[in-house]
This record gives structure tokens, C-alpha cells and sequence, in this order.
């Protein structure tokens, strides 16, 4: 492989490593849900896939708007959704995950 083929990979490699690791931090930070995860993913996938309500080939850089309007939406969901988790935890209310309820010993009297 020649050289500057290995170091291109290297570095794309490098890139995706750093941009994965940004992307995990901000999620553990803002406690961004799994849903606001996949529209990030699927607004991604919007952007490179050569397949678009308003083809830039043919409208040029007016193409770009259904582009901008995907980007924008899923800003605004993702805004709404660590919105939203803040304001139920500064209210008290748990958001991890369901806790399982912890089984009585036989030994243990009844409390009811």
C-alpha cells in the first residue's frame, strides 16, 4: 500500500476515533437519550447519501436547503429532548433506568 494511501487512512481513522469519543462524551454530559443519538445518525446519513429532496446537482446551492432544514430539525430535537431531561431532574425525577424491585428473604418480615 503506498505511503500516502496508509496515511490517509490513518488519519480518517484518527478523525472517526476523536469524532465517536466527542460524540460519547457530549451524550454522557448532556444525557442525551438513545432517540437523539439516531436522528444525529440518520440526519448523518441524510447528508452523504446522494439521495435528496432537492437535488443540489440540479438547483445547485439552493439544494442545500433541504440539507439545512434536516440539520436544523434534529438541532432542535436534540435541544428539546436534553431540555426536557434537565427540567424533570432539577424537579427530582430519576431518569436512569427502571430499578428492579429488591426480592424479600424468607427470614424477612412482611412490612405491609
Amino acid at each position: 500500500m503506498p505511503d500516502w494511501l496508509r496515511t490517509t487512512v490513518w488519519i480518517i481513522g484518527v478523525l472517526a476515533l476523536v469524532l465517536t469519543l466527542a460524540v460519547g462524551y457530549l451524550m454522557w454530559r448532556y444525557r442525551i437519550p438513545p432517540r437523539g443519538l439516531i436522528a444525529m445518525g440518520g440526519a448523518a446519513l441524510y447528508l452523504i447519501s446522494p439521495i435528496d429532496l432537492i437535488p443540489e446537482a440540479i438547483l445547485g446551492p439552493l439544494g442545500l436547503v433541504d440539507d439545512a432544514g434536516v440539520v436544523a430539525a434534529v438541532v432542535l430535537f436534540v435541544y428539546k429532548l436534553v431540555k426536557v431531561r434537565r427540567i424533570l431532574a432539577d424537579g427530582g425525577v430519576e431518569l436512569g433506568r427502571p430499578r428492579r424491585p429488591r426480592r424479600r428473604s424468607p427470614q424477612e418480615p412482611d412490612r405491609s
